[in-house]
């Protein structure tokens, strides 16, 4: 099967993998790691700043005390609640590369600055996973500016260990590179092929069926009696996209997705279909889920873009579906809400239409007589 281009390197990566880490609940693993390398790399660096004679750097305190500032800078972006931007993550591997190179041009010892200069290997590994082959050009430019000033130090004294080390630098970054590409393609290939929808991380329509059928099928609870499905459109989606371009509608959707993520409870299932519209599936105590409603169209809302979207919700009890729980069961809700999402559409947008507990064709079993199909919007 053929990987995707964006697993290729033909464009940026970080989009994508925000949406894989967060469909496996990796992106507050991933901070801390970026965060622990960002300061790890600065107890290295910093007492090596410190330790080296006042006279071989021209500006000691100062150099420490901006190093500091930034190793401080860049930890804190990692350690936020809020996952960081694509904008925050070219300036933490952009800062660290040039952190690092400034670092090892102060260091007097030219055999101790190259082998100090193999932290260019985290950089180099953070870009790849996480950007593109352009930035990564970029980073490389620098470093390689940075390796040929201290090859050129070290050249005077010992032309061999200065050519060798140099080598070695540059055979670690590319062997270190080559190894993420390899890892990135894997990964790609199991979006592709695990049922996660590329760009957004989140289920496509058949593995949101399969799993919105396990979760049927496992609440044996008595208090989960009623299941709910909604289904989002985004209102005026294809405004943005003649305004801002199809990069600007892919990030809108990453966006919104990830907020959605953020909203549902986690034994919520959330899959993604078509443009602009998302599915989610979860199991509820009582019977009016407008609260979760209200929350969807709430999150959607104050999200970057200016974007409103229109819901569907079907309300349905859970008992009578966990002895029918097959695809047709599914497709007749999933219609039913796509219907009463149009009905929110038409009504103006940036609401809700609720339908509890319609009558479906796919079951057999008489509804209950105190549940009586209501339509409303809220």
């Amino acid at each position: 099967m053929r990987t995707p281009g964006r697993w290729r390197h033909r464009g940026d990566h970080y989009q994508w993998l925000t949406s894989f880490l967060a469909a496996r609940e990796l992106q507050t693993l991933t901070c801390r790691v970026v965060a622990w390398s960002i300061l790890a790399l600065g107890a290295i660096a910093v007492p090596a700043t410190i330790s080296t004679p006042r006279h071989s750097v021209a500006y000691g305190p100062l150099a420490v005390t901006v190093v500091i500032l930034s190793i401080g800078a860049m930890a804190a972006i990692w350690l936020r609640a809020e996952w960081p931007t694509w904008r925050q993550s070219v300036f933490c591997v952009t800062l660290g590369t040039l952190l690092i190179a400034a670092g090892c041009l102060m260091l007097p010892n030219p055999v101790l600055a190259l082998v100090g200069s193999t932290a260019f290997v985290v950089t180099t590994a953070y870009t790849v996973f996480f950007h593109s082959r352009r930035l990564l050009l970029i980073i490389w430019t620098l470093q390689a500016a940075t390796l040929a000033t201290l090859a050129w130090r070290l050249f005077v004294e010992d032309p061999v260990m200065a050519v060798s080390s140099v080598a070695l630098v540059m055979t670690i970054n590319v062997s270190v590179a080559s190894a993420c590409e390899l890892a990135l393609k894997i990964a790609g290939s199991e979006m592709n092929t695990g049922g996660i929808e590329p760009l957004t991380g989140l289920l496509n329509r058949q593995t949101f069926y399969d799993q919105v059928a396990t979760l049927i099928g496992s609440r044996s609870r008595r208090d989960d009696r009623y299941f709910v499905l909604i289904v989002a459109n985004l209102d005026s989606f294809s405004l943005l996209t003649a305004m801002s371009g199809k990069a600007g509608g892919n990030r809108a959707r990453v966006a919104i997705g990830q907020r959605l993520r953020e909203t549902v409870r986690g034994d919520a299932v959330i899959g993604h279909l078509g443009d602009c519209e998302y599915l989610v599936a979860d199991v509820f105590t009582h019977a009016d889920p407008t609260p979760l409603a209200d929350r969807i169209l709430s999150t959607i809302k104050s999200a970057p873009f200016q974007l409103t979207a229109s819901l569907g919700v079907v309300s349905t009890p859970l008992q009578p579906l966990a002895r029918h729980t097959s695809h047709d069961v599914l497709d007749e809700l999933v219609t039913i809400a796509t219907n009463a999402m149009y009905e929110a559409r038409k009504a103006g947008g940036n609401q809700s239409c609720l339908l509890e507990s319609p009558k479906l064709a796919t079951v057999r079993d008489e509804p209950d007589e105190d549940h009586r199909d209501i339509g409303r919007s809220a």
